[in-house]
């Protein structure tokens, strides 16, 4: 804990790797990484459990015109999370917001088909998944992604990021079975404090991981 940097996405995900290790070995355990930034994170952790590597797809909702602030997110299956302090302390519209939600529903729709195409999504029900992300900041697009993981009924829910505000951590982890966090800078700035490379995640790397993943497993056998 506390203000660790990272050199990259992927070294942060080997030190995640190392805190996930009673994992190994574990029957039933699948990797989830939240394109983009967290599937080079979590790729490492499934190479190094030995567990099956895919995505699980959730979109931030920027407030108009200050995208950056999380205002909600949106998940799979029509969940949608919302951060009722910032919509209403903002005064956001609901036609804004309704808009705000469309576009980022297409924009899941867009990616699923990109990064996964033909291939079908792993079986999550009666399954330990660890769901990860390069970072928490408000935690709001990882509470959409935990609520619509809960409609596969999974066994167990860990949720593993290298960098997060302690306050986020202890939020999640009464929604979840296990939180584990690499650092918890205080006061806690961004996500990209965390790294000394924090470049974007690109759509290519996403599917270049998904792809060296899924090849090393059947080449296993797994």
């Amino acid at each position: 804990m506390g203000d660790r940097v990272f050199r990259n996405r992927r070294d942060a995900g080997r030190v995640l790797a190392g805190m996930l290790a009673h994992h190994r070995g574990v029957p039933g355990v699948v990797v989830l990484g939240l394109p983009r930034g967290g599937v080079p994170v979590a790729y490492e952790i499934a190479s190094a459990l030995g567990a099956p590597l895919d995505i699980f797809l959730v979109r931030k909702l920027g407030v108009p015109g200050h995208e950056e602030l999380a205002m909600g997110a949106v998940a799979g299956g029509g969940v949608v999370e919302l951060n009722d302090d910032i919509v209403h302390g903002l005064t956001v519209s609901s036609e804004a917001l309704r808009e705000a939600i469309r576009r980022e529903r297409r924009e899941l729709r867009r990616r699923e088909r990109l990064y996964r195409g033909s291939r079908p999504a792993p079986p999550i029900g009666g399954r330990t998944v660890i769901l990860v992300d390069d970072g928490l900041a408000t935690g709001a697009s990882m509470r959409a992604a935990v609520q619509a993981l809960r409609r596969l009924r999974p066994a167990r829910i860990t949720v593993a990021v290298p960098t997060a505000p302690r306050s986020a951590c202890r939020e999640l982890s009464r929604l979840v079975d296990e939180v584990v966090c690499a650092a918890t800078p205080s006061p806690f700035f961004a996500v990209g404090y965390s790294y000394r490379d924090f470049d974007q995640t690109s759509d290519d790397e996403v599917r270049e991981l998904l792809d060296a993943a899924f090849r090393t497993r059947q080449e296993v056998g797994a």
